[in-house]
């Protein structure tokens, strides 16, 4: 099984199992951390490389966590937009499925319902830290 993991902070294999269960870590995983922006100045002013390197910095912490555990990941940075990040994603790494972690309510990088419900492989949320 191929699957591709798009979280806004380092989760390990724990997480990851709650998330998708045991056969999760038997898959190749591809994490993807989206270079979200918390300042809308610096998202209207272009200035995306603190994003662009905390993004990378997670992806990588992430597959280090998972290998460490065993589990077969790599790690890639992605665009602002998780649905774009995915489908950038998802061109390259055929995934049987995509588990998308997020923040508790009030904290999200992201919204669950832009574009991430469609993405024509099945698609499962979870939240950090539960």
């Amino acid at each position: 099984m191929k699957l591709l993991v798009l979280t806004p902070e380092p989760i390990d294999a724990d997480a990851l199992r709650g998330a998708a269960g045991e056969e999760a870590l038997e898959a190749e995983v591809l994490v993807v951390s989206p270079a979200t922006t918390h300042s809308p100045l610096r998202f209207w002013m272009s200035d995306a490389d603190e994003a662009i390197a905390r993004a990378h910095e997670t992806a990588t912490e992430t597959a280090e966590l998972l290998e460490e555990d065993g589990v077969d990941a790599v790690a890639d940075s992605g665009e602002s937009e998780p649905a774009v990040a995915i489908q950038d994603a998802l061109a390259t790494f055929a995934a049987d499925r995509v588990v998308v972690f997020t923040h508790t309510e009030g904290e999200l990088d992201y919204r669950e319902d832009d574009g991430l419900k469609d993405l024509g492989v099945p698609v499962t949320f979870a939240e950090i830290g539960k």
